[in-house]
């Protein structure tokens, strides 16, 4: 299964597939990490969320790794119709293990090439 880092710089966002899952196992969503494990060098990428293998999203505020049924009003993994709606939705723990199939970053600190120039950008998400 491929693992998905999703890099958002500024206004252009690029998707990179990789194999090296176990270089971010135990991270935690606010970490920063070298750019060099994904074939970015002399970039800092900051860990802003993600995704399991079944689509639910990593919340910041529930620690570890599991899966927890909270109950929201608004925030990631519910937006209301109505002000005032709660919900209870299921929500993944913001450290990354093994079921996380997607992280999302933003770049802290740039390299000396453009994004563009390193990745062949193809496919291009907004």
């Amino acid at each position: 299964m491929a693992f998905k880092v999703v890099v958002s710089q500024k206004e252009n966002t690029y998707q990179i597939e990789t194999e090296e899952t176990k270089q971010f196992n135990g991270l935690i969503i606010g970490d920063e990490f070298d750019g060099d494990i994904i074939d970015l060098p002399g970039y800092k990428l900051k860990i802003t969320g993600g995704s399991d293998k079944n689509g639910f999203t990593m919340k910041s505020d529930v620690t570890g790794t599991r899966r927890v049924k909270s109950l929201l009003t608004c925030g990631v993994g519910y937006n209301p119709k109505q002000k005032g709606v709660k919900r209870r939705k299921t929500v993944r723990g913001n450290t990354i293990a093994e079921d996380i199939v997607q992280i999302n970053t933003v770049v802290v600190k740039e390299g000396s090439k453009p994004l563009a120039d390193l990745l062949s950008t193809d496919e291009e998400e907004e």
